[in-house]
């Protein structure tokens, strides 16, 4: 026989109505909240008790956010018969235990008059005083009550529930990440130059550089992240088809044509702006006369493969090139010549440069050693008379390249051009002309030259990939590399870890687009920034984080249980005055609900270029901290107030509902 709400309602709380009387206590908001709770449940202990499956179920209907790892072992705690069947009161219990969050009603009671619900008034206070919405109306107060509180009574009556409250800040209305900045909201005209554009390397690859498979996941996976500059390393294949793979490794293989198809039918999934395909082009030039045929054929209309009316002395901007795919590669001639070239046959043309190759990577070091030849070079080289505070590449060798020129002619604002020295681009580099710097070079420019560098990549788009010692494809830290301007800091996005942990949060920025518009002393002509120096004009954020809780925390791998002993490390990265970390104490024993109640402060100097990531570890003192989660954004992408701070895996992949509760605060 179904019970009524009132029956149902002195069976969970029997002494609940005297206590009432007794205290003269308002019955309705009471009475309203058992009465909808129990409405909720009921038809769910009809047929009596249920068991763990059916709970966990009948949580998700009640729209609480839970792990079923923590679920399992609070369900075995509240069973008091261990019968693996719980009553309508033991489940209240349970939901009582996951949903109504001590932290969070410490908040509700501060801000509710009778502590049992918000008026509106109430909640237009908490959002002003704690949540900084400045100018917040009673109208705004009451679009929040209706879409997160889930008493019909309440919701009426224009007031906000405990059950509301609990939605609103665990909803993604109160997450870290600031709302605004999830489209894009920055100025999308400037010329490509003034953009970070998110890069990968050897996008093929999906494991190592030397032995792994290439597979058409790896395009799509980058593409799907926002990747808009991929990594094609073009082969000749048999039957006149070139093939993608890692040349001289054992790694497997993939038709050129496939690679294009995935690219096409994915390029635009993800953002709307320009993707640059980066040809690591070891063809002949008949087999490059198919990959010409094969860009067109398939890409189509998408192709850019002609300069722009407007913009024949500057790069365009991604608005300009919205939907529209770039090819960097070797060039032959002008982009004049290339358009007088247009719609004429060029089967079997082939021209032949000169150009400078890099000869100091590593595998040719070591072959260089051997012959004694790289000490002759290098000493020659400091022979050589340049500018005092010219920075230059030591090794360098000509070489004759040749080039079909239908392919050549598809590559229009990112010609591949080696880089020599800042002195020789400075001189003459061409502004559709592209460079790609390994990272070793790069490091050592950015240090001895970091003013150099920055008016270089003012100008210029360059491009930084992994030494060709990163056999296991492991990353470097992008970071040193975004502070003197690289707009395309290539990272191997199979590879999990901090590098691309900072990849991943910083391109959050502008509606994860894949660009982001590079700060004002990057792209001024007259710039006198230097990361290694604290700027004499920078307006620095202090930032204050109040780290309140940890929410249904990944347990430890090595745990029996739901357990874990927690701590949680907030590092800032940016300029190299700016890169600090604090730590927690650690909570043992407890990855559902520890409680820290700890209070961090950062002065950042240049807020511009910072990255904050939040690491949860598991303290082991014999095999060394165990990773449970991590997020990282920039830190002009926060929001202040109350809130919560989203989880991810090693892999990047969502630990939802796992989370931070936090308190967060800054002043320019």
């Amino acid at each position: 026989m179904a019970l009524t709400y009132a029956q149902a309602f002195r069976i969970a709380a029997p002494n609940l109505l005297e206590t009432c009387y007794a205290e003269r206590i308002s019955l309705t908001p009471f009475f309203v909240l058992h009465t909808w709770f129990l409405s909720m449940i009921r038809d769910d202990f009809r047929g009596g008790k249920i068991n763990l499956e059916k709970a966990y179920k009948l949580l998700e209907k009640l729209n609480v956010q839970c792990s079923y790892i923590h679920v399992k072992y609070i369900f075995k705690d509240n069973d008091r018969l261990r019968q693996g069947r719980i009553t309508i009161e033991e489940f209240r219990s349970i939901y009582r235990i996951i949903a109504h969050r001590e932290e969070i009603l410490e908040i509700f009671n501060t801000y509710s008059e009778n502590r049992k619900v918000l008026f509106e008034r109430n909640l237009v206070d908490f959002l002003t005083q704690e949540q900084y919405m400045l100018n917040t109306s009673k109208n705004f107060a009451f679009e929040i009550i209706e879409k997160y509180e889930p008493i019909k009574e309440v919701k009426e009556a224009r007031q906000m529930s405990l059950e509301g409250f609990i939605r609103y800040l665990c909803s993604s209305d109160c997450q870290l990440f600031d709302n605004d900045y999830e489209k894009v909201y920055q100025d999308m005209t400037h010329p490509l130059n003034d953009y970070f554009i998110s890069s990968s390397h050897n996008t093929y690859l999906i494991s190592d550089q030397l032995v792994g498979p290439s597979d058409i996941w790896g395009y799509v996976s980058a593409l799907v992240k926002g990747c808009r500059c991929l990594e094609i390393d073009c082969w000749d294949g048999s039957q006149n088809e070139p093939v993608v793979y890692h040349g001289y490794t054992l790694t497997s293989k993939l038709l050129f044509k496939t690679v294009i198809q995935a690219i096409h039918k994915y390029a635009f999934i993800a953002s709307d702006y320009p993707l640059v395909l980066s040809l690591e082009n070891h063809c002949s030039p008949p087999q490059q006369e198919v990959m010409a045929d094969n860009l067109q054929f398939i890409l189509g209309d998408a192709l850019l493969s002609d300069m722009l009316d407007d913009f024949s002395d500057q790069l365009p901007s991604p608005e300009a090139l919205k939907f529209k795919i770039l090819v960097r590669n070797k060039k032959i001639g002008t982009l004049v010549e290339t358009r007088e070239r247009r719609n004429s046959d060029k089967h079997g043309q082939v021209q032949e440069y000169e150009e400078y190759e890099e000869a100091e990577k590593e595998e040719e070091e070591d072959k260089m050693k051997e012959s004694g030849a790289l000490t002759f070079l290098k000493d020659y080289s400091e022979k050589e008379t340049e500018p005092r505070n010219l920075v230059r590449l030591p090794l360098f060798r000509k070489k004759r390249v040749k080039v079909a020129l239908a392919l050549s002619d598809l590559v229009i604002y990112t010609k591949a051009e080696k880089f020599r020295s800042f002195y020789h681009s400075k001189l003459y580099q061409q502004f559709n002309e592209t460079n790609s710097i390994g990272e070793s070079e790069a490091r050592k420019l950015s240090k001895l030259s970091a003013n150099d560098f920055i008016l270089h990549t003012r100008k210029f788009v360059t491009r930084i990939y992994p030494k060709a010692t990163r056999a296991d494809s492991s990353n470097f830290n992008p970071q040193e590399f975004w502070n003197v301007g690289c707009q395309m800091v290539a990272l191997n996005f199979q590879t999990p870890g901090l590098p691309m942990d900072l990849q991943n949060g910083k391109f959050l920025d502008n509606g994860s687009s894949g660009y982001i518009l590079k700060p004002q002393f990057l792209r001024d002509y007259e710039t006198e920034f230097n990361p290694y120096e604290i700027p004499q004009t920078s307006n620095p954020v202090t930032l204050t984080i109040r780290l309140i809780s940890g929410v249904q925390l990944p347990p430890s791998s090595h745990s029996s249980s739901n357990k874990a002993d927690t701590l949680v490390i907030i590092e800032i990265f940016g300029v190299p005055y700016d890169q600090m970390k604090q730590q927690t104490r650690v909570i043992k024993r407890n990855a559902f609900s520890p409680r820290w109640n700890e209070t961090f402060t950062f002065v950042i100097q240049v807020p511009e270029l910072a990255l904050i990531r939040f690491v949860v570890e598991n303290q082991n003192f014999l095999t060394g901290n165990e990773f449970l989660g991590q997020y990282t954004l920039p830190v002009l992408c926060m929001s202040k107030g109350y809130r919560h701070v989203p989880l991810f895996s090693k892999f990047g992949q969502s630990l939802e509902p796992a989370s931070l509760f936090t308190y967060i605060w800054y002043v320019r």
